[in-house]
């Protein structure tokens, strides 16, 4: 049975490498400001209020949607190099403590050897969680046709203005 596994693994390797599919790594981290502050201008703005409000977030109510516009940088410190942006939107989709979200997002490249290409996301993010999955469903540019998944983990976060730092971990599959 063993044998017959690794014959089944070897032919998909060999399908992936045939079909000219590179698999990339790309480590980012994304700036969510909802509260201005100096030098650090709102880019998430809640554009939709709900009505009920969440358990154990004074902030947020279930139904809250923000459209972002957050900037994508080399390191976590704001003053690190910009690589992209991530624009679209998050709302936050579960009545529970566990305060996940339902994330639409590009992560448009605008520097670097990816500049011009882009990401997109699309799921859910249980944002209390340490790790959270979130799976590529497309791209352009040099990712057109991308597959994988994105590892999200929180950096830092402010829970009383609800500013955070995302550390972002894509793997991607890419045919050529």
């Amino acid at each position: 049975m063993a044998n017959i596994v690794m014959q089944v693994l070897l032919a998909l390797v060999a399908t992936a490498i045939a079909d000219g599919a590179t698999t990339t790594h790309l480590q980012f981290y994304m700036h969510d400001t909802v509260t201005a502050s100096a030098g650090s201008p709102v880019t998430a703005q809640r554009v939709v209020r709900g009505t009920t409000p969440l358990p154990g977030t004074p902030i947020n109510r279930f139904g809250d949607m923000y459209i972002i516009d957050d900037p994508l940088k080399e390191g976590p410190d704001m003053t690190s190099s910009a690589v992209g942006r991530a624009q679209g939107f998050y709302l936050f989709a579960a009545q529970t403590a566990d305060q996940a979200l339902l994330l639409s997002g590009n992560m448009v490249f605008t520097a670097g050897k990816h500049n011009g290409s882009s990401i997109a996301l699309l799921g859910r993010d249980a944002i209390l969680d340490e790790v959270r999955e979130l799976p590529v469903v497309g791209g352009t540019g040099g990712f057109r046709g991308a597959t994988g998944y994105g590892l999200i983990r929180t950096h830092s976060v402010n829970f009383t203005n609800g500013n955070a730092v995302l550390k972002i971990d894509m793997y991607l599959s890419v045919s050529s």
